[in-house]
């Protein structure tokens, strides 16, 4: 029995939030190696030092990869998603090693298939991020986007 929601559960303006997750060093260090992007912003802390961040940061795309992976905490795909049809992603600020991230999906929009048994949702995507120094005192919003799923429904 799959545990996600089906289509029919979903309804514009629900709103899902996972757990944290700390982006440590080591994440961006395995990063680097399997993307193979080992730009200094990232990698060289003389040369972060000396940027507007004046720290190495994170890359934008290991923290919209853990987004993926924080959904998947959710529950509501678990066995129901029938593919992943797209994601948009706007880098609006930079994830510092040691600041934590969390996953906010909103459903934009719930349409049906026209085949039936099936339909498409929209999420608006947004990673929320809380500095390791809580600088900001609340959390921001550090990348935005969309999600369109296909789901089944029954």
């Amino acid at each position: 029995m799959a545990r996600g929601h089906l289509f029919s559960q979903f309804a514009p303006g629900q709103r899902f939030v996972s757990v944290g997750r700390t982006i440590t060093e080591a994440d961006v260090v395995l990063f680097a190696g399997i993307s193979g992007d080992f730009n200094p912003l990232h990698t060289d802390a003389t040369f972060a030092a000396q940027t507007p961040f004046k720290q190495r940061i994170a890359h934008g795309m290991l923290s919209a990869s853990i987004s993926t992976g924080l959904g998947q905490t959710l529950g509501i795909f678990e066995g129901t998603t029938l593919a992943l049809m797209g994601q948009t992603f706007e880098y609006k600020g930079p994830v510092f090693f040691g600041d934590t991230i969390r996953l906010a999906l909103t459903v934009e929009t719930a349409t049906p298939s026209s085949k039936g048994g099936k339909g498409v949702v929209v999420f608006r995507s947004d990673v929320l991020c809380t500095r390791k120094d809580g600088a900001t005192g609340s959390e921001e919003i550090v990348i935005t986007g969309t999600w369109t799923v296909l789901f089944r429904d029954a």
